[in-house]
């Protein structure tokens, strides 16, 4: 089954709102064994979009829109919707009761110009929008599909999750089997993983295929398949897993998709452990990325962002002699954050970062990009110092992502080890 994903909207064009709402419709779709054949942007223009619905219905059997559904005067998608597929413009009394009930439950008053989503194409088959105003719309065509969905992407996640995947599954049946398996690898490169398993990925049967998705510190590596014979294609793609992760060793970090800042929350609950995190260059990102995981107070007490020397000192316990001697920036502060750090939050395990995330800051013996990591565990002061290139972001996104799998690594190493499920509120 293709499918083609048209982005509607002049904001889109001009980079000030990130399309993601397609990066969520493909990663829904991919499971299902559907293909997504293009994804076009177009501009709040009649006549773009109507030439973006022609282009997409040429090979396509189902096109979903997002965008240009709201009730303001730029937003022009429902009318010309209405135009391409025929029909009048009217008011559905059932989708006015939605948007009442939508509004009354984030307790604002209904206005005019927000009553007006109501109002849609009668050549339509409406999906009423249980988290937002705009109506989702439905066409079909000659045997083909257009739904077009909000531009606001919880809405598009929430909605494509609970009604229009399962409308396009049942208007799309298949009888195709779809299995898929991930590995976490570190420790390489994308390039160096590919050479170390290449003999491997050419002994793939045709209806398995490896796609390598890197990431910060990490390349995931999935094993997708696709066949009539479920029983079959199920014992493949576990015989190759299997190989996989027997010649990958130790540098297979989790058997799963599953986020970094996951899996060390997952450690720590394994072993019983808490943790508390100290960090300078990373402003707080590690502690963001942790408390983003429901059910992380379990085994994470805080964290301090020690930006200035002052706050090492004062709050972690830093020696002034050590900021003196070896600077900020050094494996000997970041040794000293993680010991301040457990005994401020009386946590067991802690993180600590200090670096250089730039733009400016850099000197000729620790330039922009270097950071100094640390981890401290019941087992342990391990510290490491690091050059990470790229921008200001990408330097704190790979000083984060490696401190945590540091972390997962350090923890691992202590005796009993057992992961048993993941994080629950």
């Amino acid at each position: 089954m293709n499918i083609s994903i048209i982005a509607i909207g002049d904001e889109l064009l001009i980079g000030q709102v990130i399309d993601t709402n397609s990066g969520d419709i493909a990663r829904r779709i991919n499971p299902l064994g559907w293909k997504v054949n293009d994804v076009q942007v177009v501009a709040d223009d009649a006549d773009e979009i109507k030439r973006a619905i022609d282009r997409a219905f040429e090979t396509s059997d189902i096109v979903i829109t997002t965008g240009g559904l709201g009730p303001t005067k730029d937003d022009i998608t429902k009318t010309t919707l209405c135009q391409y597929f025929g029909g009048e413009m009217v008011e559905n009394p059932d989708v006015l009761e939605n948007v009442k009930q939508v509004i009354a439950d984030r307790g604002l008053v209904l206005n005019d110009l927000t009553a007006r989503q109501a109002i849609v194409p009668s050549s339509c088959n409406v999906i009423q929008n249980i988290v937002g105003t705009a109506p989702i719309m439905w066409w079909e065509r000659n045997g083909k599909v257009l739904v077009s969905m909000p531009g606001v992407p919880f809405e598009t996640r929430e909605m494509l999750d609970a009604a229009v995947l399962p409308m396009l599954i049942e208007k799309f049946p298949t009888n195709t089997a779809i299995e898929h398996r991930t590995l976490m690898v570190v420790g390489y490169s994308e390039s160096l993983l590919a050479m170390k398993i290449a003999d491997w990925e050419e002994s793939l049967p045709p209806f398995l295929h490896l796609a390598y998705l890197p990431k910060p510190g990490l390349v995931r590596l999935r094993i997708d398949g696709q066949h009539q014979d479920k029983a079959l294609l199920i014992s493949e793609i576990n015989h190759y897993h299997n190989h996989l992760v027997k010649m990958l060793g130790d540098n297979v970090l989790f058997d799963d998709d599953v986020p970094v800042e996951e899996i060390l929350l997952l450690e720590l609950k394994a072993h019983g452990l808490t943790l508390s995190t100290a960090e300078s260059c990373t402003g707080g990102n590690i502690a963001h990325l942790l408390t983003s995981v429901p059910g992380s107070s379990a085994v994470f007490n805080g964290g301090v962002v020690a930006y200035s020397n002052d706050v090492k000192r004062n709050i972690l316990g830093v020696s002034a002699q050590t900021l003196e001697e070896c600077g900020a920036v050094s494996r000997e502060v970041v040794e000293q954050m993680v010991i301040g750090a457990c005994q401020a939050m009386k946590s067991d395990c802690a993180i600590a970062t200090s670096g250089i995330a730039g733009p400016s800051g850099g000197s000729d013996k620790k330039p922009v990009g270097t950071v100094c990591i640390a981890v401290k565990t019941p087992g342990g002061i391990i510290s490491m110092s690091h050059h990470f290139p790229g921008n200001r972001q990408r330097v704190i996104v790979r000083a984060s992502m490696t401190a945590l799998i540091l972390a997962i690594e350090q923890i691992r190493a202590l005796p009993k080890h057992q992961i048993s499920s993941t994080v629950e509120e």
